[in-house]
């Protein structure tokens, strides 16, 4: 079980990097809840879309040096990694993007249910993001 559950967050972040936003979502359940950073949460496969389509427009991004941790039934992940990535234009209430570059380590839980992503949490040093920004 925990073998299954990483290799399915693998996949998940595999998909992030190539940018195959249908490939994330169908690893997802329909009404997967997102909770964003300092943010609140969402549900379901069209907002965490919307998510991704509003990130894609701001950030581009590569996820590395994953570390998968998973309890014994797999129904729990959590995954630490670093983030690199450029602000390429300003997202809303954040300040000006103008090509700024950041590295970035940062967490996420995931809850699994019936081989699917049922909850992703992301967390980061949002301080420290705007710090390598200004």
């Amino acid at each position: 079980m925990a073998d299954a559950a990483a290799t399915l967050i693998r996949q998940y972040y595999n998909r992030f990097n190539a940018g195959d936003w249908d490939g994330m979502i169908g690893l997802m359940a329909e009404d997967v809840a997102h909770d964003i950073n300092q943010g609140g949460r969402e549900i379901g496969r069209d907002a965490f879309r919307r998510f991704l389509e509003r990130m894609a427009r701001s950030y581009r991004e590569q996820v590395g040096e994953l570390v998968v941790m998973t309890e014994p039934k797999g129904r729990h992940v959590g995954v630490e990694y670093v983030v690199s990535g450029a602000y390429v234009a300003t997202d809303t209430g954040l300040p000006p993007a103008r090509g700024q570059t950041y590295r970035l380590p940062g967490g996420a839980f995931f809850d699994l249910a019936k081989g699917r992503i049922a909850r992703i949490a992301n967390y980061y040093n949002l301080q420290e993001w705007l710090r390598q920004i200004a």
